[in-house]
């Protein structure tokens, strides 16, 4: 087994997205190669309902799947289609937008007004830019949990993972989203296949991921008197790795939190113009040509 390198590391930068809501993006525009299949990556955390009240309102998306996972809070939804709905803690949306589709999610705090939730957006390949939109609604108690034996826990969100199969089915990238906690000081091993990008998001506690490349990581002196190198990753860190057969993560003193992501890169050229995603500019500007003439809309 060939251990993953970190290729990069990113901390997550404040950004206004919206209608005036404050969060942290872990990688966006421009990083379409890098983190293939996968657009976009927002953590949206606050704990003071001035910095999130105001939401996002009606907008649109087409040709992209978005991912919404509520930690604290509610976020409540409706669209084109006549959906709507609450999301409430540990619970999961997978929005297929396809041909395309509007919607709002207007999120609220609990009762000691925090909110805490991550949105990521995962392309989809030309074969299905125009499909018809669909949604996947999943509440906390149908998301299985896996406990080792060391106190390793992971919530399987979607795909396969130490033996349970999460309940998102029939998404495009055919990702691996996984929510894991590894207890304080433990060292844990992570097989992700190689033909997969995939990144690591740290939300609580911290840790480091071992590294066997990069010189500009930290270098420490194993008992065995041999080099290890390793990235300290803290909250609000994205860990993008390199390609490799696994990962390795050393939890610090109050543990690690965090989200591994992974998925076949598409390989497909990107048009991209905020909510909207295809594959060439005649396309996007099609789009915005629907979007004008009141026909964006291609679903009954």
């Amino acid at each position: 087994m060939s251990i993953r390198p970190v290729k990069q590391m990113i901390d997550a930068q404040p950004h206004l997205e919206g209608a005036g809501v404050k969060l942290r993006r872990g990688f966006g525009f421009g990083k379409t190669h890098d983190f293939d299949p996968f657009l976009l990556f927002d953590d949206f955390r606050n704990d003071r309902p001035a910095d999130y009240l105001a939401g996002f309102p009606w907008h649109p998306h087409r040709g992209i799947e978005t991912i919404t996972y509520v930690l604290a809070g509610t976020v409540e939804h409706g669209d084109s289609l006549g959906n709507r709905g609450n999301l409430g803690a540990g619970d999961v949306q997978w929005m297929t937008a396809g041909s395309g589709i509007m919607h709002q999610e207007m999120p609220k705090g609990d009762e000691q007004g925090r909110m805490h939730g991550f949105q990521l957006w995962a392309n989809l390949p030309a074969s299905l830019k125009m499909t018809n939109p669909r949604y996947q609604d999943i509440a906390a108690r149908d998301i299985p949990t896996v406990t080792e034996d060391d106190g390793t826990s992971a919530r399987v969100i979607c795909g396969e993972f130490w033996g349970q199969k999460g309940p998102v089915e029939g998404v495009a990238a055919d990702p691996r989203y996984v929510d894991i906690s590894v207890p304080p000081n433990r060292r844990r091993r992570i097989v992700v296949e190689v033909t997969r990008h995939a990144f690591a998001y740290v939300f609580a506690g911290s840790g480091t991921f071992r590294d066997a490349s990069d010189p500009q990581a930290v270098r420490t002196e194993a008992t065995d008197g041999s080099d290890t190198i390793t990235y300290d990753a803290r909250n609000h860190s994205l860990v993008l790795f390199d390609r490799g057969d696994e990962i390795v993560v050393n939890a610090g003193p109050d543990g690690i939190r965090f989200l591994l992501v992974s998925g076949r890169p598409l390989e497909e050229p990107v048009a991209w113009y905020g909510p909207i995603v295809m594959n060439t500019d005649a396309e996007l500007r099609q789009a915005m040509a629907d979007l004008r003439a009141g026909t964006f809309i291609k679903h009954p």
